[in-house]
């Protein structure tokens, strides 16, 4: 009975089973869709999740480029200031309200005109004032102290050269005084020594002429003096051309005129006879007897008759120690005394 009343009930419970299993099979087929659709959305999903990714990552490269970028700016911004400041003392304030891009700059080809800021034009404008300050050259930043020490070197050498210019000019005054005044004395000298050598020269050349002679009158300073020597039987007047005792004469001859032109208390004479013969002594000797009025001379020599005229003599002999002895003699007061 019971099993009969589970075979009535089979075909229901069936029914039924495949019912359900055909709802779940349809569930399935629906889940199945849904799953795919939700995979084919992931799928998108992260498709679209690499594309942010990588748009992400793109911009965050960016930013930091751009920070990397804004902190150089910023560098070379506090660079060119410090540079600025350093280089031409301005502050920031000061070079923004003077510099400025919405400021006039002024013009080059018309002074005193100024011009709106084009950034290519003031870059060219730069270029051009770089090539300039090339060509000058490296600056000197000691320039200044150095000028400063030049100028004073050069204030100091120009004051120098204005005394140097003034004390050439006192001692030109005084040169020119002096060559002045030593013309003169030379002049009046030697026309004093000519006029004595006119009147001593026939006392030891009688019969004969000479003169004395400037080779250049008209400069006194640089003139020299010319001897011309003519003895009595001779046309020669060259002192060349004379023997060594005339040659010898006519210089004792300019000699006695000078000391008759310049007197002075004493004359030392130093063999000046040597070369004479006796007649030519003995008029040499009556000239050295006219000097005797007004000097003392003091005569070195070996002839007798020089000797002879003398007020004292002295001599050098040798005793027979080897030892050199004076020996003194006043003649004038022998002769007195003989006589």
């Amino acid at each position: 009975m019971r099993a009969r009343t589970v075979l009535e009930l089979l075909p229901d419970a069936l029914h039924v089973a495949q019912a359900a299993v055909s709802d779940s099979a349809d569930a399935l087929i629906g889940a199945e869709a849904s799953r795919q659709a939700a995979q084919g959305e992931l799928v998108e999903l992260r498709a679209g999740e690499a594309s942010s990714r990588e748009r992400l990552s793109a911009i965050t490269d960016s930013v930091h480029n751009l920070e990397m970028h804004l902190y150089e700016k910023k560098l070379q911004r506090t660079n060119l200031l410090a540079r600025v400041s350093e280089e031409l003392s301005l502050d920031e304030k000061s070079l923004m309200d003077d510099y400025a891009p919405d400021v006039l700059v002024p013009s080059d080809e018309h002074e005193g005109d100024s011009v709106p800021y084009v950034r290519s034009e003031q870059e060219a404008r730069l270029k051009k004032a770089q090539r300039g300050l090339d060509q000058l050259g490296r600056v000197n930043p000691l320039a200044l102290e150095e000028f400063n020490a030049l100028e004073q070197r050069h204030t100091f050498l120009r004051d120098q050269l204005l005394d140097l210019g003034k004390t050439r000019k006192d001692l030109e005054s005084i040169m020119a005084e002096l060559d002045e005044s030593m013309q003169t004395i030379f002049r009046e000298a030697f026309e004093d020594t000519q006029k004595a050598f006119d009147e001593v020269f026939p006392l030891l050349f009688p019969g004969g002429t000479g003169a004395l002679h400037l080779t250049d009158g008209d400069d006194l300073l640089t003139t020299g003096i010319e001897v011309t020597v003519k003895p009595a039987g001779k046309k020669i007047d060259r002192l060349s051309l004379l023997s060594g005792g005339e040659r010898s004469l006519a210089a004792v001859a300019l000699l006695i005129a000078i000391f008759k032109a310049r007197p002075s208390p004493f004359y030392i004479l130093d063999e000046i006879e040597a070369a004479l013969d006796d007649a030519n002594l003995g008029r040499l000797l009556a000239v050295i007897e006219s000097l005797r009025e007004g000097s003392q001379l003091i005569v070195i020599t070996h002839q007798k008759r020089t000797m002879e005229i003398a007020d004292a003599l002295y001599g050098v002999s040798m005793r027979k120690d080897g030892v050199s002895a004076v020996v003194g003699q006043r003649v004038r007061d022998s002769e007195a005394l003989a006589s």
